[in-house]
């Protein structure tokens, strides 16, 4: 085996994913013990994450300068209104699956987040997808359908509601239109993901905050300090810890290390599915079934597969005076720089 796969880059590689994988297990498990814990408060924690986020921000633009904070403009603030309405109300929607559903069936419950995105991605830009493509999202649907089939074995309190399958849905539905809109959205901030960050982080927490207030979430909070019963530990230690990752999440693309390729990233978030099922079933004793299984697992291969394809589809012909050494290894090291969203959007047409 040719040890120039082994190279100096292999550690930081290693590193990215390693960071990557588990950032993303630590904002699902943390998310999931304080909405535990403080069911009554999904609107005010996530206020607080958006305003950790932006906190952290300002204080790694004063040591790093690549991180710059936007100038605020009212034009601006305009032009990206859609983007960040899009980027709350998936927020709002994903806080609450994730509160209302078992951690090991969250994924099973935004599973159409890939089909969800393909559809979006067809219609705004007027194209059909190729055939692997439509099989690949028609894998993870069924894998969905196969998931959220009531099941006898799964006790009531634990099985989920139809209202929280529909936040699930909503969810994967304004991630979507998220990933669109993204891409439209970076010529208003200077091309920068820093500063759109910046801009949507801020632009939800400002309106997010009136509904923390009608949802009447400061009383609430009040009346679970005098509650005895209530661990407040709990919900300020989640909060800071998920407004960190987030933030690390945010800014990880500033590392500009290459991943070797996608399939790379492919596994990678094949093997955090199975890892956060068993962190589920071990840590919230989730109950796992045949039936979620093999829906993780449907779901698992449609994404490993729609990657490939995509992968392959993306792929530019050999050149024919390449020399076949070079060309082996462009079969391995095709570059793909790592720009981290969140830990749930790693589906992106």
């Amino acid at each position: 085996m040719n040890n120039r796969y082994f190279d100096a880059n292999t550690p930081k590689v290693a590193a990215v994913v390693g960071f990557y994988m588990s950032a993303a297990l630590v904002m699902v498990f943390v998310n999931k013990a304080v909405l535990n814990g403080s069911p009554d408060l999904p609107l005010l924690f996530l206020l607080l994450q958006l305003l950790i986020a932006v906190l952290l921000l300002h204080v790694a633009a004063v040591f790093i300068t690549r991180v710059e904070i936007p100038k605020l403009e009212f034009g601006t603030a305009k032009k990206l209104t859609p983007v960040v309405l899009v980027n709350i109300i998936g927020l709002i929607f994903n806080t609450l699956c994730l509160r209302d559903v078992e951690a090991s069936f969250f994924q099973i419950a935004r599973g159409l987040v890939l089909p969800l995105t393909i559809i979006v991605f067809s219609a705004h830009t007027h194209t059909v997808p190729s055939v692997r493509v439509v099989i690949a999202a028609g894998t993870v649907a069924i894998g969905f359908l196969l998931g959220v089939v009531p099941s006898a074995i799964v006790p009531a309190h634990v099985a989920p509601s139809g209202l929280s399958l529909f936040y699930g849905i909503l969810s994967s539905l304004f991630i979507a239109f998220h990933a669109v809109l993204i891409k439209s959205s970076l010529p208003y901030c200077n091309n920068s993901t820093i500063q759109l960050a910046y801009w949507t982080n801020l632009g939800s927490a400002i309106f997010l905050f009136p509904f923390v207030l009608l949802h009447r979430e400061i009383s609430t909070l009040e009346d679970l300090v005098h509650d005895s019963n209530w661990d407040g530990q709990v919900f300020l230690w989640g909060s800071i810890v998920t407004g960190i990752f987030g933030f690390l999440l945010c800014i990880a693309g500033l590392l500009s290390i290459k991943i070797t390729s996608p399939i790379t990233h492919m596994f990678s978030s094949a093997l955090r599915s199975v890892i956060q099922t068993l962190l589920g079933v071990w840590l919230f004793k989730d109950v796992m079934t045949v039936n979620r299984a093999g829906s993780i697992l449907v779901i698992t291969i449609g994404t490993i597969y729609y990657t490939w394809v995509k992968s392959s589809e993306a792929a530019p012909p050999p050149r024919k005076d390449e020399r076949r050494e070079d060309s082996d290894d462009d079969h391995g090291d095709g570059e793909v720089t790592v720009v981290f969203g969140g830990p749930e959007e790693d589906e992106k047409v």
